[in-house]
C-alpha cells in the first residue's frame, strides 16, 4: 500500500470510504470536515493506495499537547491485510516528527472491534470521562 497525504482529488473516494466504514454521522459534513483539514495540518491527512485504488485514510492533528486521530477507516474489502497498522504506524510517525509525546483516539461506544484493534497496536482502555460541546450551528452567524 502506498500511503500519501491527501489531494483534492481524492475528495469523493475519501467520503465513499468513509460512508461504506460507517465513519460519517449525519452531524458532521464529510466535505466540511476535510475542508477545515485542509486549513490545518494537511500534511497529517493521510490516505492508503492499494494501486490506484483509496483504500485506507487516517486524519491526526496535533495541538502541542497530545497527537490525535481522527478517521481512521479501511475499505470493508479490504480488511485484514494490515492497511490500519500501516496507516496508523505513518500517523504516529509523523505526529512524532512533530514532537508529540503521546497519541490520543476516542471510539464510539460498543464498536468493540475497533478497540479491540488499536489494543493490538498497544494502545490502552484509559479511565476518562470525553465531553464534548458542539460550537457550530446550522447557522455560522450565531456563535459570533
Amino acid at each position: 500500500m502506498n500511503v500519501r497525504p491527501f489531494r483534492s482529488v481524492d475528495r469523493d473516494a475519501v467520503i465513499a470510504l468513509w460512508e461504506a466504514c460507517g465513519l460519517a454521522r449525519p452531524w458532521n459534513d464529510p466535505g466540511r470536515d476535510i475542508e477545515r483539514k485542509q486549513g490545518l495540518q494537511p500534511e497529517l491527512f493521510l490516505v492508503g493506495f492499494d494501486g490506484e485504488v483509496l483504500v485506507a485514510t487516517v486524519m491526526a492533528g496535533y495541538e502541542g499537547h497530545r497527537g490525535w486521530v481522527n478517521y481512521l477507516g479501511v475499505d470493508p474489502r479490504h480488511r485484514r491485510k494490515g492497511y490500519g497498522r500501516r496507516m496508523m504506524r505513518a500517523a504516529e510517525e509523523a505526529l512524532a516528527a512533530l514532537g508529540a509525546p503521546k497519541v490520543n483516539l476516542q471510539v464510539r461506544g460498543g464498536n468493540d472491534e475497533a478497540v479491540a484493534f488499536y489494543r493490538s497496536l498497544g494502545y490502552e482502555i484509559e479511565e476518562r470521562v470525553s465531553l464534548g460541546k458542539r460550537i457550530e450551528s446550522a447557522n455560522p452567524e450565531s456563535i459570533r
